[in-house]
């Protein structure tokens, strides 16, 4: 028996590896013929020679594809390819075809260059940029490719000084403002606006940004919260547009341009036609098609949005509905948990409100796509540097849907962002002008009665007052009637007393309040982030490393490329190896807070780091430690040093057509700040805590062989849901500007209604009034409210008699 299974395997042996030879011949026999090709074909089918079958980059009849083929007929190219690749159309071999840029195809001599990737934020100047003027530089001092806000919030939490008191130094490459802080795109109106702020909030809007540091393992080993530089480097910067990130399910996407206007299936399959391009390979484009507006492609899909944001403050999934979770529940058909997706699995918990817009008879199509309300400058910038999300968003919920009061061009510009300041009364109006960029670039849509702006004074080029109604017009290709709250209060046609009381009677919500502080009744809390950062050798001896995403976007080749860029790279890594873990997770009731705007907002764990630190030697140097920020005891004016962990502000994307209860809010300990349960639970992580025979006497283990169960965090007096301790802030609330805190006292004190049941109950002991006043049975919630209005309306009349 032993004989003839060595036999078998030696069979299999050699047939596999015959198998693995054919298959590896094959491939390279498929890839031979496109290494040369005659000069007649060539000339006859250019590019196409090799390429053929491949899909247009726009449909055949639009206005884009048009200059791209005009542009590459001069250029020698009638299929337009050289256009936005360059390269050689005429060439036999692939060498000689993959070179030469577009500019210098219709030059007489110069460097050759050919661009793989022409969306590359490096090179796209030279090739978007050839139509589309500016972008490319506006694009290189936006958030999406500095990530300076990240970057500032997260090493705060670490304790780093050059980060605290709003400072922001650092970005993912140099970068400098050297035209002025004004805008170079967007209105007079919203020029001015800008410009106002900045000179107002400059610590917020930096005129340049040093690439982020990269600490040796011997600054960090004496003085350990250095690591982290490395955890920002290796896990959190993946996402900006220099590079093509994480080649991981969800997260394939290309580079610059081609982030978001080239589209990646979660799976990164190639699902076109080129036959050069494998159809087994993860990382390739889905298609080979541009996308960007309701005439090129329907759109961007949400997906594509969210191989970046599915991490950090998750707006991108949560707008889906989707919250990560540790099971991966239920199990499929072949008896297996759910596939990771963006390297985590999920739960569904609801999906935003403008997300679920189909499950409306009257739009039974889909909801709208994350560009249908944010702007050009909510994604490429307005040519200054951004320090924060809020620094570049212009937009507000009020802008399209107005308040109980006032229509949306009724409002003054700047409504919900005030900052602090009273607004001048000036309504901001309607527009018939759409930016140049709009008019230029993207669909265009009839003005009717006036295009609605931003809060900042910018034209929605989608959105438009028709008669009474406003009208959104998605790229999907759907058109969307949006709800104003002032037709709502003037027809009296709430889908609830609550909503009527909340949004019209209490002028307070209206005034304070963001939208989403209710309506938002769920956010993605995932507690406590402990981060451990090892620079000892792995199991080979050698320094653990890993992929760090600045190092790899920093090492850029002539084609745009950089390290990082090939298939299967991962670019350059440097010393440490990352790994992470949570406290716990939770997705109801967020809490509350105040935000840079100085409105109540939702709050969500944003970086609440603990930190573990392994040295070279395998030594634990740093075990579970927090920073403290005393730039935030010192600017709230308190006697506790609030830590350094971070309850962030957030518009979490998850509004609901049901707003959270006012219960939820004005009984719920959670929501003021006191912590889940009022803070009585997880108090003891601050001691060791071993789970073991103990002596109730002492407290101490009887036996002698024990382990701790549950170590310590010294600093961590309070659950990680606490954020209001005996009346001081205990831990940070925003790290990015000066009105973010926790929730006052004297708002504390007016919002909190817990035990008011007592006031009626109270007399249930006095029987002869009880049963005086009592309705026989149970009353259900209805006619409980109804009982009490009528007790405030006898006691009204009652003193009116007096």
């Amino acid at each position: 028996m032993r004989s003839w299974s060595f036999i078998l395997a030696f069979v299999l042996a050699v047939c596999g590896s015959a198998s693995a030879f054919a298959a590896e011949d094959a491939k390279k026999t498929e890839e031979a013929k496109f290494e040369k090709v005659s000069k007649e074909l060539a000339a006859k089918k250019g590019c196409l020679s090799c390429h053929d079958g491949i899909k247009e980059i726009r449909e055949e009849g639009s206005e884009m594809l048009s200059q791209i083929k005009a542009f590459g007929e001069n250029a020698g190219d009638p299929n337009g390819c050289v256009t936005c690749h360059g390269g050689n159309p005429k060439a036999t071999t692939k060498s000689e075809a993959h070179s030469g840029s577009p500019k210098e195809l219709m030059e007489a001599d110069g460097p050759q260059t050919f661009y793989p990737d022409p969306g590359s934020i490096w090179i796209a100047k030279n090739t978007c940029g050839q139509c589309h003027d500016g972008y490319a530089e506006r694009l290189q001092k936006a958030l999406m490719n500095t990530e300076a806000g990240k970057i500032q919030g997260n090493l705060h939490t670490w304790g780093v000084k050059e980060v605290q008191n709003y400072k922001v130094p650092w970005g993912n490459y140099d970068v400098k403002d050297e035209d002025g802080l004004t805008p170079d795109v967007g209105t007079d109106d919203y020029k001015k606006y800008m410009t106002a702020m900045i000179a107002e909030h400059p610590d917020q809007f930096p005129t340049e940004l040093k690439q982020i540091p990269l600490p040796s393992v011997d600054e960090i080993e004496k003085d350990p919260k250095l690591a982290g530089f490395t955890y920002q480097r290796q896990q959190c910067q993946r996402c900006h547009t220099a590079v093509k990130g994480r080649e991981k399910r969800g997260d394939y996407r290309g580079m610059g341009c081609s982030s978001c206007h080239i589209l990646y299936g979660n799976e990164g399959i190639y699902e076109g036609n080129d036959p050069t391009i494998s159809k087994s390979q993860k990382g390739h484009m889905l298609t080979h098609r541009i996308h960007g507006t309701r005439k090129a492609g329907n759109g961007i899909p949400v997906e594509t949005c969210n191989s970046c944001h599915n991490r950090g403050k998750r707006i991108g999934v949560t707008y889906q509905g989707l919250m990560e979770f540790p099971y991966g529940s239920p199990y499929n058909a072949k008896g297996e948990k759910q596939p990771k997706l963006h390297t985590k699995k999920y739960l569904f918990i609801s999906d935003d409100l403008h997300h679920q817009i189909q499950s409306r008879p009257e739009n039974p199509k889909g909801g709208m796509l994350c560009q249908d309300c944010h702007t050009t400058v909510d994604m490429h910038g307005d040519g200054n540097i951004f320090g924060t999300t809020l620094a570049q968003v212009e937009i507000e919920c009020q802008d399209c849907h107005g308040t109980t009061n006032k229509y949306p061009w009724e409002l003054p510009l700047g409504f919900s962002e005030e900052f602090g300041k009273k607004l001048p009364q000036t309504a901001r109006g309607l527009t018939d002008e759409l930016l140049e960029q709009t008019e230029l670039f993207a669909t265009t849509y009839e003005k009717k009665d006036g295009y609605l702006k931003t809060a900042r004074g910018n034209p929605f080029g989608n959105v438009v007052k028709d008669g009474d109604n406003v009208i959104m017009h998605s790229a999907t290709g759907n058109d969307f009637k949006v709800p104003l709250l002032k037709s709502l209060a003037e027809t009296d046609t709430w889908k609830s007393p609550d909503a009527k009381v909340a949004m019209s009677s209490v002028d307070k919500h209206n005034d304070n309040l963001e939208c989403y502080a209710c309506h938002a009744s769920w956010v993605p809390q995932c507690y406590g982030c402990h981060v451990k950062v090892d620079y000892s050798n792995d199991k080979d001896g050698k320094p653990k490393m890993d992929a760090d995403w600045i190092a790899g976007g920093s090492k850029i080749f002539k084609n745009g490329q950089t390290a990082e860029s090939p298939l299967g790279t991962h670019g350059i890594k440097s010393p440490g190896k990352v790994s992470e873990t949570r406290s716990y997770l939770r997705w109801e009731d967020p809490v509350l807070g105040i935000n840079g705007e100085g409105r109540v907002t939702p709050l969500m764990p944003g970086c609440q780091v603990v930190w573990t630190v392994i040295d070279r030697k395998g030594k634990t140097i740093a075990l579970n430690q927090i920073a403290v920020s005393e730039d935030e005891q010192a600017e709230l004016g308190q006697t506790r040093t609030p830590l350094g962990i971070d309850m962030a502000p957030v518009q979490p994307h998850s509004a609901q057509r049901k707003a959270r209860t006012c219960e939820s809010c004005h009984n719920d300990p959670k929501a003021m700040g006191y912590g889940i349960g009022g803070g009585v639970f997880q108090t003891r992580y601050v001691e060791d805590i071993v789970e073991d025979l103990i002596d109730q006497k002492t407290g101490k283990p009887i036996p002698k062989n024990y382990q701790v169960q549950i170590p310590k965090i010294e600093a961590l007096d309070f659950d990680w849901s606490v954020i209001v301790k005996d009346g001081q802030q205990v831990q940070t609330v925003g790290t990015h500007w000066p009105l973010s805190k926790a929730l006052p006292k004297e708002v504390r004190d007016g919002m909190k209604r817990t035990g008011l049941c007592m006031g009626c109950h109270q007399e249930m002991t006095n029987k002869e009034l009880w049963d005086t006043v009592a309705t026989k049975g149970i009353l259900n919630d209805a006619q409980h409210i109804e009982l009490m209005n009528k007790m405030i309306k006898a006691y009204a009349a009652s003193l009116k008699k007096k």
